[in-house]
């Protein structure tokens, strides 16, 4: 089994003479233990084009100290790691290897780096003896494992910081500060992989430790991080920041993290939009398979998700009846039918990442930002091109809109707003990817399209919660139980869809006033 441990710890450069300066005096510690030096032998796995690396990802398997295993660092800010461990083995865990998946494909990992570190450990203590943080000298020897530089060799002093678990990261500061003070330096790589790999690479040439990251050349040479000129840049830049988001959030959607999979999911709705938004400057034969795709995922992402908002609203307007008002097993009732209608499992959504299908989404989305099917309209101005765009989407909004406004009430005007909150979305999208090359208009339509599709969303949320709830009646009446409850909670959703309907005229006046794409 896997165990997470989120590392937060600040590194410094030093010369092999380095010594740690007396930290006795730093606000907050009473007491400096020496725990003695510890041999800690580690061997780094990665791509054979170090796809890892390029992502600030580590996958070791190291042996001495106390926490001797396989270990994966994901990278969570600055300075913040998530570490991820697993017991000794011969091979890679499946555990740890399936974390990287959407990165390696199907590369093969294999050693990389070697890293042999002599590690001099101090505790930093408390008043009442708990720990505070611990400080190492690490006197690390470096050996590269194959490729051109097999061999290679490479050796330095560094010192880390790491903050004890639960600890407040302000007192990073405090050491920090005195630390400085002593002549120690930020360390300028990342990570020891980091510098292992840069000072072992074949033909070095750069000062230790400030080479350029790996993968900086490879993302140069696709264009990555360019300044967008025309209209084909900007729509690719923003496919781009998607496809990164599907790769960096599909870890945290395996980890079960809180809102991974709307995030997900969000991403792949925001990158089919910008297919369907700018199909004059990418050619939509390209893009529509893909975009297909993309729908297929999001819909695997959102089996249960749906399921489980309608299920919390239910359940929070149920919490808001006085006891008296329900009648009959109503949350049992309530707790059974939604998991009746889960159609999904985490095993289900894993599998489905493991799949070669969703790989084979990855690769083709790769090849569209390698190989962009640009049309004539993407060597446009941006303020010309995308601005058009925009005002298409925004165009078929108003009509759509209208339709919602001049439909009777009922199953007519639930459609049309629903249609509506849809087409919303797709504007708020291609307003997100004009930003950059439209400024504040485009910004200020993205606000103006959160607050609609909030509207509509709740009012499309009533919709399906009095669907539920008249399913819910009948299931109560069949079994002998009361309706009761089901038909107050259906008569207080009617009335909250009457006033979204109400509020939609006031609210489309306004945007209609204030856009200015």
């Amino acid at each position: 089994m896997a165990e997470t441990k989120r590392e937060i710890e600040r590194k410094y450069e030093a010369d092999e003479s380095a010594q740690l300066p007396d930290l006795s005096g730093v606000a907050g510690i009473s007491t400096v233990v020496d725990k003695g030096v510890n041999e800690l032998d580690a061997v780094y796995y990665d791509t054979a084009d170090e796809r890892l690396a390029s992502a600030a990802i580590t996958l070791r398997r190291r042996t001495g100290g106390d926490d001797a295993g396989w270990h994966l660092k994901l990278p969570v800010d600055t300075g913040v790691r998530d570490e991820i461990r697993a017991p000794l083995s011969d091979t890679v865990p499946r555990a740890l290897s399936g974390l990287v998946r959407s990165l390696i494909r199907d590369a093969e990992l294999a050693p990389v780096v070697r890293l042999r570190s002599a590690r001099d450990v101090r505790d930093l203590l408390d008043s009442d003896g708990a720990l505070l943080a611990e400080v190492s000298i690490d006197d690390v020897r470096a050996e590269r494992l194959g490729g051109d530089g097999d061999g290679a060799t490479a050796g330095w002093t560094e010192i880390e910081v790491e903050l004890a678990d639960g600890g407040d990261p302000g007192f990073l500061d405090k050491v920090d500060k005195k630390l400085r003070k002593a002549g120690l330096r930020a360390s300028a790589a990342p990570s020891k992989l980091a510098r292992a790999l840069a000072e072992t690479a074949p033909g070095r040439s750069a000062s230790p430790g400030r080479e350029k990251s790996p993968g900086r050349e490879e993302k140069k040479a696709r264009g990555d991080g360019a300044q967008p000129s025309t209209a084909g840049d900007h729509v690719l830049a923003y496919i781009r920041a998607q496809r990164d988001a599907l790769v960096e959030l599909d870890p945290a959607v395996r980890r079960d993290l809180p809102d991974s999979v709307h995030q997900m999911r969000v991403a792949t709705r925001r990158m089919r939009s910008a297919f369907r938004s700018y199909g004059k400057v990418l050619d939509r034969a390209v893009t529509r398979p893909i975009g297909d795709e993309l729908k297929w995922l999001a819909g695997e992402l959102g089996v249960d998700r749906d399921q489980e908002v309608l299920t919390e609203r239910l359940t929070a307007a149920l919490g808001e009846l006085p006891r008296a008002l329900h009648t009959g097993p109503v949350r049992t009732r309530l707790r059974t039918w939604s998991h009746a209608r889960r159609g999904g499992s985490r095993r289900r959504l894993i599998a489905v990442l493991d799949g070669k299908r969703y790989l084979a989404l990855l690769d083709a989305i790769d090849a569209l930002l390698d190989r962009p099917p640009l049309l004539k309209a993407a060597a446009g101005q941006p303020g010309d091109v995308i601005a058009k765009a925009v005002r298409r989407d925004f165009q078929r909004l108003s009509s759509l809109v209208q339709q919602a406004l001049d439909a009777p009430p009922g199953d007519d005007r639930d459609l049309a707003m629903h249609e509506a909150r849809k087409e919303a979305k797709r504007t708020r999208y291609a307003a997100e990817a004009a930003t950059a090359a439209l400024g504040g208009p485009a910004q200020d339509l993205v606000r103006s399209m959160k607050s609609l599709q909030g509207l509509l969303g709740e009012h499309q949320d009533s919709v399906m919660a009095r669907l539920a709830l008249r399913d819910l009646a009948a299931e109560a009446h069949a079994a002998g139980e009361s309706a009761f409850t089901y038909g107050l909670l259906y008569g207080r959703e009617e009335q909250a869809a009457a006033a979204y309907e109400a509020a939609l005229p006031g609210e489309w006046a306004r945007i209609v006033q204030a856009t200015r794409v």
